[in-house]
């Protein structure tokens, strides 16, 4: 893990108005000052990001986050208490220093406070929230090395090595500026977790909803969220979901290599390949952004993940990434 020298030099890169990719608790972070219009253009430019896909702010604690939006509201401060640092992001209208490229044309914005010693240090030291989606090309399998971040932009983007991300899922994101409040994306602190910290129901969201608004990115379907698009999180081979009962036919059948990420036992037949997958969803989180990029190495015609069947809301959330990423 790098340390203090690297972090002084990404806050003079972000400064100059260039892109750094962060660690954090979930997956990298493609970085830029989140109150330069130009700087944040470059990260569209750079992923080929929809520009209706918002970005995430993320900031180094409340009083940071009371900068970013027009008002903070005791929701907020509840919530931000209760799992800041940490994997949530909170939507609440936009303050007027944030430009309207970060949310899409939105008036709200949803902001973060990351669980990683190096980035809490970087936006410390730099005095000023960034913007972070995930330091990978738009749509593609989500980074959690810095490895990762090299393979898709090589010496393009100052990378600051925090070693492997230990969630290895996005953040959810809960929307706090209409009501009732709800969860629009899924990630690793579930929806029952901000209800009881609210004292009221907050319900997930409708993701066949949201999926069937946000199929292509369109500039005229502006999202509440990031993370909402049909397909995303996918390695470039073609994938599939299969049930743990249909993947023994279905690499039968199959035309080609197959390479099968899998959380229960399988042995297919040479020239067909498993990757194994844990069992507990907190692993399984962890590993699964690896494991397809690992897949999409082995030069298979396609890649076949068996469906968890396990219930809780972190099975629910990884089944929302493992949907779109085979979309």
């Amino acid at each position: 893990m790098t340390g203090a020298p690297e972090v002084k030099a990404a806050a003079d890169a972000l400064r100059a108005g260039q892109l750094v990719a962060f660690p954090t608790e979930t997956v990298y972070g493609l970085g830029a000052n989140a109150y330069d219009a130009a700087a944040v253009a470059k990260v569209f430019a750079l992923k080929g990001r929809p520009s209706s896909n918002p970005l995430i702010v993320h900031v180094c604690d409340e009083a940071m986050a009371r900068e970013v939006v027009k008002d903070w509201t005791n929701e907020a401060s509840r919530l931000s208490h209760a799992f800041w640092p940490g994997p949530l992001s909170i939507v609440l209208p936009k303050g007027d220093r944030i430009p309207d490229i970060v949310t899409a044309g939105s008036p709200n914005v949803a902001v973060r406070c990351p669980d990683h010693p190096l980035t809490l240090a970087l936006i410390r030291e730099l005095a000023c929230p960034i913007v972070g989606p995930s330091a990978n090309a738009s749509g593609h399998v989500s980074p959690t090395t810095a490895d990762h971040v090299r393979a898709e932009f090589g010496n393009s983007v100052f990378v600051l090595d925090g070693g492997p991300c230990k969630g290895g899922i996005e953040s959810t994101v809960v929307m706090l500026a209409t009501r009732p409040p709800r969860v629009l994306r899924p990630g690793l602190t579930s929806a029952e977790e901000v209800g009881r910290t609210l004292g009221e129901v907050v319900r997930d969201a409708d993701f066949s909803r949201d999926a069937a608004r946000a199929t292509d990115g369109s500039a005229s379907a502006t999202l509440d969220s990031p993370g909402l698009l049909e397909k995303h999180y996918a390695p470039r081979t073609r994938a599939v979901l299969v049930s743990a009962a249909e993947a023994p036919a279905f690499v039968r059948r199959a035309v080609g290599k197959v390479v099968l990420l899998t959380h229960t036992p399988m042995s297919p037949a040479t020239p067909h390949e498993v990757i194994p997958l844990p069992t507990d969803p907190h692993a399984y989180a962890t590993a699964i952004y690896a494991a397809l990029r690992d897949a999409d190495a082995r030069g298979a015609g396609v890649i076949a993940i068996v469906r968890p069947d396990a219930t809780g809301p972190l099975w629910d959330a990884l089944r929302d990434r493992l949907g779109r990423a085979t979309a």
